[in-house]
């Protein structure tokens, strides 16, 4: 044992300390990365070779030292790419990107190293380990708030979204994701990959790094009795030209059973010459991706390599799984550094990239944005001729392309079923066939993959890294999109810099999706929408006409940090209001459309455009019978929830803007409301809340195929009659 005098300051809180590894001193006398570099000279440097390997013990021991001190979390998935992971740092790369968001006390162990959590005040393992799943510490998956790492990490098959979308905003810069083999066994992370590729062949530099080790969560995964020649096959039946393995077992002198083995148990020099194959192979594989090649790089090792259990039982800590079940010491003592090692380790890291990835990787400073210049606002006269809302916006858009080089707008249906093919016209469906028909080039700005979390996933993936985008979607098919969406969100809500917020369209409402039936009628979505205002940045808007469209395109354009939905119909509607009132009602939550008098009044506060068709209508009956009608069409209800109602506080983005009681009452105040939407009542619920007058809801029920939008707003109850029946019997 070392004497304590030797010991780094860093290094306080380490359980164990074990002896310098045979040769220590042949190899390890001077750091790899000399002083004034920032990688290594080459990587079958035997010096090199030997302080990757003493790199990858130190993540491993971090790893479950970090997580064993709270008996929770999860090592067993990074331990198996430990290797690689230092492997990337020893060449130089820091905008280390992960799938995986059970990596998360990994990527930790690996951000302390090069001394990023300094930035967040964590100097030392003892502070790390005691911020390790607490609330401004180290959150169990990665987040937004986390200094030198580039994305955040939750559901499965979403990492490769910000690898291709760093790659494409930072040409000549290596953007690894490491991507779990259980997590492989969801589709779009092979499609995305695809449809990327054909899409934009000449940014190839982000580099998949495939972690099979056999196993998922709690199961073996799904691609576990694939041979060698099966995984390659696979990737290259995607697209893939470079496919480059390194299995474990090559280098076994244990005859260790099955496909899936443990280098750490190997004899030293087994140990050496399999990390001196994970170097090569990570260099290569970084070049070739650099150099243009689609490529992939796969390290087969059993999960659980060097830490306390193998297998999916390595998966994750239990209550118990505490730093003083023998298990785990055993575990912590086999990977135990000497303090010279750590020192070295530490100097190696620092230097790496030029310094801790918090001052260094591409998302730790804002991207420069373009300026876009007086946007073609058209303001079409009020009660005029009938206008497609979304065809209206649609010309915004053009305009932020035309302007902005690294826009891009995605949509899995197509711009043209909704209303905005004038965005194709403009701005170019991103395809290798040129086809004027379609408005299609290779140079576009329009991606169209099939598949919703494509959409989402570049798009959001895009916003995260500092650029503007919009996804368009159907309502009915955004859920498949929603989980990334939602996660960049809340990433974005605690991010440590600007960026431009994540901006939708959903068009084609259930209204107007009578023929289509229930397949196209899932407005349910608008309750996810619901739930996540009282995140505190989100903010859900249902432009009333296309006026008011252009006025929360225009507003949305403005804002950081945030994630705003806009949903318009596609169909010609008419034009109820100015751009100032809209402009208004996104800070006030909603305008009067219209207000009569009579012998008491009744509220109709609305959401959407094709509901206020029956509102209207309801009335012309109920001012016949001398009642006074307020129409109110809410536009932004978030401003609607009282500030205590909302976690607006913790946002870094802070938007503390309500509406005040008066001008509640201003808006809503009567003898009756009456919320009505053609959505979900959740998002009446700011208005519910706060409204002291006889109330009720109508809002959509369920789909049924329909040769209308006024047959389908009738099976749901959304009709004049019942409209004003109810508002005579709140009255009463």
């Amino acid at each position: 044992m070392t004497v304590a005098s030797a010991i780094p300051t860093f290094c306080q809180g380490i359980q164990y300390f074990g002896n310098n590894l045979p040769n220590f001193e042949q190899y390890a006398t001077e750091a790899a990365i000399k002083p004034g570099h920032t990688a290594i000279s080459y990587p079958n440097d035997p010096n090199a070779v030997y302080q990757t390997l003493l790199a990858a013990d130190a993540l491993r021991y971090l790893t479950l030292q970090t997580t064993a001190t709270k008996a929770s979390g999860h090592p067993g998935g990074f331990a198996s790419i430990a290797d690689g992971i230092a492997a990337l740092v020893m060449l130089g790369y820091k905008n280390i990107l992960t799938e995986v968001g059970h990596h998360a006390p990994g990527f930790y162990s690996n951000m302390f190293l090069d001394r990023s959590l300094e930035d967040m005040g964590i100097s030392t393992v003892q502070q790390m380990g005691e911020r390790f799943r607490e609330m401004h510490g180290l959150l169990g998956h990665l987040s937004g708030q986390i200094p030198g790492l580039l994305n955040p990490a939750g559901p499965l098959g979403q990492g490769q979204h910000f690898a291709m979308a760093g790659a494409k905003l930072h040409p000549g810069v290596l953007f690894p994701v490491t991507i779990g083999d259980g997590g492989l066994g969801e589709p779009y992370i092979m499609s995305s990959f695809a449809h990327f590729n054909t899409a934009y062949p000449t940014v190839t530099n982000f580099l998949p790094i495939l972690v099979w080790n056999g196993y998922s969560q709690e199961h073996h995964s799904m691609v576990s009795t694939k041979t060698n020649e099966e995984m390659i096959h696979y990737w290259q039946g995607n697209g893939f030209q470079e496919v480059i393995l390194v299995n474990a077992k090559d280098f076994d002198d244990t005859n260790q059973p099955g496909e899936y083995v443990d280098s750490t148990q190997f004899s030293l020099a087994k140990r050496l010459a399999f990390t001196q194959a994970i170097l090569e192979a990570t260099d290569k594989a970084a070049k070739s991706a650099l150099g243009g090649k689609l490529t992939v790089l796969i390290v087969k090792q059993l999960k659980g390599a060097g830490v306390h259990k193998r297998g999916a039982q390595a998966h994750n800590l239990y209550p118990g799984d505490t730093l003083e079940k023998d298990y785990i010491i055993s575990a912590l003592t086999e990977r135990a550094l000497s303090p010279e090692a750590w020192a070295l380790v530490r100097t190696n890291f620092e230097r790496s990239a030029g310094g801790p990835a918090s001052h260094h990787v591409v998302t730790e400073k804002e991207l420069p944005l373009p300026e876009l210049g007086q946007l073609p606002l058209t303001e079409f006269e009020i009660h005029g001729e009938k206008k497609v809302a979304t065809t209206a916006m649609g010309e915004l858009v053009v305009h932020v392309g035309k302007n902005d080089p690294n826009f891009v707008i995605t949509n899995a249906d197509g711009n043209a079923a909704s209303g905005i093919n004038n965005i194709n016209i403009g701005l170019k469906i991103v395809h290798p066939t040129v086809d004027e028909v379609y408005f299609q080039e290779p140079g576009g700005q329009v991606y169209e993959p099939l598949s919703e979390d494509a959409c989402a996933g570049l798009a959001v993936g895009l916003a995260l890294f500092g650029a503007r985008t919009l996804w368009c979607s159907y309502e009915s098919f955004a859920i498949n999109g929603l989980p990334i969406w939602q996660t960049v969100t809340q990433a974005m809500a605690e991010l440590r810099r600007p960026t431009p917020s994540t901006i939708t369209l959903f068009t084609a409402g259930a209204l107007e999706q009578g023929r289509n039936g229930w397949t196209h009628q899932r407005p349910e979505i608008e309750n996810y929408f619901a739930a996540m205002m009282r995140n505190g940045n989100i903010f859900p808007l249902f432009p009333c006409d296309a006026n008011s469209i252009q006025a929360c395109y225009e507003w949305a354009l403005q804002t950081k940090n945030k994630g705003i939905t806009i949903t318009a119909s596609k169909s010609p509607l008419p034009v109820r209001t100015t751009l100032k009132q809209t402009r208004q009602a996104l800070q006030d939550g909603g305008v009067i459309l219209h207000n009569s008098e009579g012998k008491k009044k009744v509220v109709f506060a609305v959401i959407g455009d094709m509901t206020l068709i029956p509102v209207f209508d309801a009335a012309i009956h109920l001012e016949d019978e001398g009642i006074g009608v307020k129409i109110v069409s809410v536009i932004n209800p978030r401003r609607l929830y009282r500030p205590h109602d909302v976690a607006w506080e913790t946002c870094t983005e802070k938007d503390s803007h309500f509406l005040d009681d008066e001008g509640f009452e201003n808006l809503f105040g009567g003898d009756a409301l009456i919320g009505v939407t053609g959505g979900t009542s959740a998002m009446l619920e700011p208005i519910m809340l706060r409204s002291n007058s006889k109330r009720d809801t109508f809002a959509w029920k369920r789909g049924e195929t329909t040769a209308s939008a006024g047959e389908i707003m009738a099976f749901n109850g959304l009709t004049a009659e019942a409209l004003s029946k109810r508002a005579v019997e709140l009255l009463s």
